[in-house]
């Protein structure tokens, strides 16, 4: 094997066959006599020495954590495709197979059937790559708590609703609407918090994407859930009152009947 030199007078660099090692020579360049190095005077760079307790042959008892890379299975890919093409069918035939709007056992369905799948895959997409993945029967406990916090934010906004005297808060003024929704998204985020153990940040995505979902299907099965989302003479017609219908020519009164 070749061993490097560095010529000491002009500084060159060459390398010579190793059966030189160790004897003297004269540079290839400047012709200064000098030493080729030997085996004892290799430098090797050891790698660095691992922290942490080892067992008695000084072996690392602490193996460091592998990155799993969130990757679906053709399983898991399956099922998702299913539940959303289920989802969107629930959906439609709750917009188009009831007058009145979708029953309230449809709309609990939904949001009961969409917690676990949507709190699984959420932890999944937002919890830390450098931290240990939650699994197994933990994973499984923690996820269902988070669930039913997640159902429970939607059992939140219909018990105001109810409070408020209507099937949604598509009445609601704004304001309001928006305070009962920070409510509601506090007690989302809180869940994945405790539950998951996610940052703040991650933890509030954990619940929007949940709420998102929800929210888009309640939509596309024509729930009215805020105010600038409703349509008026149709919230009225499904409440029981008809809508006030102004003539658009007053009928003559004493007061107003042409002369002459």
């Amino acid at each position: 094997m070749p061993i490097p030199v560095t010529c000491p007078g002009c500084l060159s660099r060459f390398t010579v066959s190793d059966k030189y090692a160790g004897k003297k020579g004269p540079c290839p360049k400047c012709k200064k006599e000098l030493i080729v190095p030997d085996k004892s005077q290799e430098v090797v760079i050891h790698a660095p020495e691992s922290a942490g307790p080892k067992d008695s042959k000084g072996v690392a008892v602490l193996k460091p954590l592998k990155r799993a890379e969130f990757k679906l299975s053709t399983k898991e890919s399956i099922i998702g495709g299913v539940l959303a093409v289920l989802s969107l069918g629930l959906a439609i035939y709750g917009r188009v197979g009831f007058s009145s709007g979708p029953p309230t056992w449809l709309l609990a369905l939904g949001v009961i059937g969409l917690a676990f799948p949507l709190a699984w895959i959420g932890y999944t997409f937002f919890h830390d790559d450098e931290l240990a993945e939650y699994s197994g029967q933990e994973r499984l406990t923690r996820v269902g708590i988070c669930a039913l916090v997640f159902a429970a934010s939607w059992g939140l906004y219909w018990f105001l609703a109810y409070y408020m005297g209507s099937k949604t808060l598509a009445d609601v003024e704004p304001i309001p609407f928006a305070i009962y929704l920070l409510i509601i998204f506090g007690i989302g985020t809180a869940g994945s918090l405790l539950a998951m153990e996610l940052e703040i940040g991650e933890s509030l995505l954990h619940y929007a994407m949940y709420f998102g979902v929800t929210f888009l299907l309640a939509m596309v099965a024509g729930l009215q859930i805020a105010s600038p989302l409703a349509n008026e003479s149709k919230s009225e017609m499904q409440n029981g009152i008809p809508p006030v219908l102004v003539p658009t020519n007053p009928p003559a009164t004493p007061g107003n009947q042409p002369v002459g």
